[in-house]
This record gives C-alpha cells, sequence and structure tokens, in this order.
C-alpha cells in the first residue's frame, strides 16, 4: 500500500526540532534582551512566542493525525497481506494444530467440501484478493490527485458555498475593408467602401465568467452566474483601442425545482435564444441588427417544464424586462430614463418550445411574443412588438439547421429595424412632429457541419428589412439626424473552428455586410479574422 499521506520519520522529527529550536532561541533572545528593551517591544516579543506555542501544538496534532492515518493504512496493508498469504498456503498455525497433526485427517484437494459449504478455488480466491488490493491502490492514487487537482483549481470564496471560474482569453486578427461602425466587430456598414480598409488585432472580446452553487431553499437548487468582457468603450489613454473597458454582460440568480426555474438578474433575450456560431463576434452577437435578435437585460422570468413523453418535452417561459430601446446613454455617469422606462412599465415577453429527440440529437422548435410600451419626447406612445420562431433540426448525424425569424415594430432595443425604433415625420425637436414606430421584418439561418469532434464548419446568412415606404416618409428628418437611414442591412459569414484540445481553439472566418440607406445608397464591407483562444 502507497502510504503517500504519511511523513517520512527524519523529515517529521527534523521539523518538530526545528520548531522547538526556534522557540527555545526567541525565549532566550527575549530573556537576554528584556532589560534593554522597551515594554512594547516586549509585549511583542511576548505576543511573537505566544503565536510560535499556538504553531507547535497545532504541529503536534497534526503529526498525531497523520500517526493515526498511517497506522490505519499499514492494519489494513497487514490484514490484506495475511489474508493474501492464508490463501496461496496454510499458516504455521493451521500446520501445527492438532487436526492437521495425522494426515489421514487432513483434507485433501480430491476430497468433497462439507454438506452445505462451498470452497472457492485458490487460485480463483487469490486473484480476487490481489485485484482488491491493486482496486484500493487504484483508489487512493485517484483520491490524492482529485485532492490535488482541488488544491490546484479551488477559488476561495468567502461563503462556505463552490464557486467555480471560467472565460476565454481570444486574439482576433482581422483584416476589413469597408466603412463600418466597429472596425473589429462591425454591425452594419455606414459609407462607401472605395479605397478604406484596415488590419489590427484586438483582446477585447476575452470573456471571465463565475459561477457560485448555493444552498437548497423551498426545495429549489440556488445557483448564480457572472459573465463580463473588456468590450466596454476604450480609455482616453495612449493606445486606448487596445485597453477595452471591463464591461457587465450577464449576472444572473436561479432556483431550480424539478421541473420549474426562476430566473432574476441581467440575463439573455430568452425569447431569442439561439445565435450563430461565431468566435470573431463575441462582443455582441454574430449578424446582430442583421436579422438576430438579441439583449442582454435585467429581467425576471419563470420557466416550467412538462414532459410529454420519453423523449418529448414542452417549455414555457414568461417574464418581464427592463422597457430599453438600443439608445446610447446621453450621460457617462448618470443615468437618465429612455422611451420604454418613461412609459412606467416594463417589456414583457414569453415563449413556448418543443423538443423532441430526433436522430438522436434534439429537434426544437419555438414559437415567442415581445411587447415594449415606449413614451417617446412630447408624450408621443409608441407600441414596440414583436412575434418570433426559431428552430434547431439535426438533417443527419452531423450536420444541423439552425434559425430564427420575426416580425415586429419598433424593437431596436432587442436588435431589431437596424437600431431604428421609430421615425420621425421632421425635425425630432418640434413638439408637432410625429413619431412613428419602423415596422421590419427578418431572420437568420445557419448550417452546421460537424467533420469531427474537434472540427466543425458553419455557414449563415441573415436579414433585417425595415419597411421601405415608412422610411421614405421620414426622409424630412434625415438632416437633423447624425446617422443616416437605414432601409436594409443583410450579413453572411463562413467559419471553421478546431479544437485540438477541450480548452484550445483556433478559427478562421470570413464576414460580409451588405447595408442599404436612404435613396437605394448601398455599400457593402467584408472581413477575414484568424483566432486563437484558450478556455479556462
Amino acid at each position: 500500500m502507497k502510504q503517500g499521506k504519511s511523513l517520512p520519520d527524519w523529515m517529521r522529527k527534523s521539523r518538530f526540532a526545528g520548531v522547538l529550536l526556534l522557540l527555545a532561541s526567541v525565549s532566550g533572545w527575549s530573556q537576554e534582551s528584556s532589560p534593554a528593551v522597551a515594554p512594547s517591544q516586549k509585549d511583542s516579543t511576548a505576543a511573537a512566542i505566544h503565536e510560535l506555542q499556538q504553531q507547535v501544538s497545532e504541529l503536534r496534532s497534526a503529526m498525531a493525525e497523520m500517526r493515526s492515518e498511517t497506522e490505519q493504512y499499514r492494519a489494513e496493508n497487514a490484514a490484506l497481506r495475511r489474508e493474501l498469504s492464508g490463501v496461496h498456503g496454510p499458516s504455521e498455525a493451521v500446520l501445527r494444530s492438532p487436526q492437521n497433526s495425522y494426515p489421514s485427517t487432513a483434507p485433501s484437494d480430491s476430497d468433497p467440501p462439507p454438506a452445505g459449504q462451498t470452497i472457492p478455488p485458490k487460485a480463483d480466491q487469490a486473484a480476487s484478493l490481489e485485484t482488491r488490493i491493486a482496486s484500493l491502490e487504484e483508489s487512493t492514487q485517484l483520491i490524492n490527485s482529485k485532492v490535488d487537482d482541488q488544491y490546484q483549481t479551488k477559488v476561495e470564496s468567502a461563503s462556505k458555498y463552490r464557486v467555480r471560474l471560467s472565460g476565454i482569453v481570444l486574439l482576433n486578427l482581422f483584416n476589413s475593408h469597408g466603412q463600418t461602425d466597429n472596425v473589429d466587430v462591425p454591425s452594419f456598414v455606414t459609407g462607401p467602401s472605395t479605397g478604406t480598409g484596415s488590419f489590427g488585432a484586438t483582446m477585447r472580446q476575452s470573456e471571465i465568467g463565475l459561477e457560485v452553487f448555493g444552498p437548497t431553499f423551498a426545495g429549489a437548487k440556488i445557483s448564480g452566474k457572472l459573465q463580463a468582457d473588456f468590450s466596454g468603450g476604450f480609455p482616453n489613454t495612449w493606445d486606448g483601442v487596445d485597453s477595452g473597458i471591463f464591461r457587465l454582460r450577464t449576472a444572473s440568480v436561479r432556483m431550480d425545482w424539478t421541473n420549474t426555474s426562476v430566473v432574476v438578474g441581467q440575463d439573455n433575450a430568452f425569447f431569442s435564444p439561439l445565435s450563430p456560431t461565431s468566435f470573431a463576434s463575441l462582443a455582441v452577437p454574430p449578424l446582430n441588427y442583421a436579422g438576430n435578435l438579441w439583449a442582454w437585460t435585467p429581467q425576471v422570468r419563470l420557466e416550467h417544464r412538462f414532459q410529454l413523453s420519453g423523449d418529448q418535452s414542452i417549455a414555457i417561459q414568461g417574464g418581464i424586462l427592463d422597457n430599453l430601446i438600443g439608445e446610447f446613454p446621453s450621460n457617462s455617469y448618470f443615468r437618465q430614463p429612455g422611451p420604454g422606462e418613461l412609459s412606467r412599465q416594463p417589456a414583457y415577453a414569453l415563449r413556448t418550445e418543443w423538443t423532441h429527440s430526433f436522430r438522436g440529437q434534439p429537434l426544437t422548435l419555438g414559437a415567442a411574443g415581445y411587447y415594449s410600451r415606449q413614451d417617446w419626447p412630447f408624450e408621443h406612445y409608441v407600441d414596440g412588438w414583436a412575434g418570433m420562431a426559431d428552430w434547431q433540426i439535426p438533417l443527419a448525424a452531423r450536420l444541423s439547421f439552425t434559425g430564427e425569424f420575426y416580425r415586429g415594430r419598433a424593437i431596436g432595443g432587442i436588435g431589431g429595424d437596424i437600431s431604428q425604433s421609430v421615425v420621425f415625420d421632421g425635425d425630432p425637436k418640434l413638439p408637432t412632429t410625429p413619431v412613428r414606430g419602423l415596422d421590419t421584418i427578418g431572420g437568420w439561418s445557419q448550417l452546421k457541419l460537424k467533420a469531427t469532434n474537434k472540427l466543425e464548419f458553419n455557414a449563415a446568412v441573415g436579414l433585417d428589412n425595415p419597411t421601405a415606404a415608412e422610411v421614405r416618409n421620414a426622409s424630412a428628418s434625415q438632416t437633423y439626424l447624425f446617422s443616416p437611414l437605414f432601409v436594409k442591412n443583410r450579413g453572411a459569414l463562413v467559419n471553421v473552428v478546431f479544437r485540438p484540445r477541450s480548452s484550445l481553439l483556433f478559427s478562421g472566418e470570413y464576414g460580409r455586410l451588405r447595408t442599404t440607406q436612404l435613396y437605394d445608397v448601398s455599400n457593402s464591407a467584408d472581413q477575414i479574422s484568424l483566432i486563437m483562444g484558450i478556455l479556462f
């Protein structure tokens, strides 16, 4: 047996002797120097001696525990060895017993066993004991390795509950062609692409997350999760574009019963749960404002799951959300209410989902609805709404088809309308200018091919298409706005993701955007990205 938990005798004795010598030297030094030191120094010396005495006491207790564990392991080892030796051959005590002093009465291998008793073969019994010993040694090694892993990976928490740290360190190299809103993570095209282009790199899409697994309360398991990145803007400093500002993405608390869950916090838009696969766009979901509705919004929601059969289930989700409309804050420090919050009511959402096992993979169909009451300047009220459908269909063992579709109005706050919730029929600063919610239609689809467990290919297209007639009727407001009026935004991407290890990934992606402005002015941009990341 391995005794990895016990220390060698010479090491234990040397440690103990060293502590005693240190204690004696400190005590002697304090006695010799006591007449020449000040009372405060005497107090500190006495405190140090008291602390050393406590450490010696703790060391003695630890050594006593290690001795006890060592004796226990030795006793178990000796018992197993005695049992094994008894199987291989008779012991001396058995050979000297009276029953074995007469050869005529000693049992032989050919004698039948006594009635009602079965004697296992010696070879099988020996093999069984050897297997038990080997299994015990393997278990000891496994426990030791798990203890070492826990010592290395444990994240200390102020509470007694387990905390897990996760995230990704991500490097994006990009070569862009065209004018976009963001050079490294573009969402739409802002101008003509003639003679424009750039090459750069960024680490600001790296993410970090924390999970806490809390107590059980009222029959529910409590857990919390926080996720952040470095895409909150750029500091006003030298080369600030390479020093992204830390930004909160999601932070939520869950209460999970067997079939019911309550989620409170800032989380993904549960009514639009899917997104294309891309490591070139993590700061915002890929194809945002090009058919992919999304939001990281404070919310309270309730989920309930119904198990119809062994391979079918239905889930219903409903909740309220912070009523945001997608505008940038007007002040970088003090928060002011937006048109959605000025309505004095939250946004509402409801989603239902049907899941069925198909070809050994989940087939999911979902439908959702969203409503947002908005109060724009001069008490111009607008009702924002959207109806959505999503699907995840396995076409073959390694091929799947995923996507979403929506139809809505005034949904710039959840990634629609190319960030334009409303349009104005003139100067937005005048109280007599009419305000209208902008209708739109859009969606996205993706094909995913998992060639191997380490290699996959993805291709996705998306479209956000506000009603062109409504945008044209708002042409009078163009001169008063800082950004142009958009009529259509189309996006496409193709990428390959290679994971040689579970914690390491490499990816290459080509993305293209084409955005149409008022008066049919259409511009395009494309980007080639090379990505390397390590997950932890």
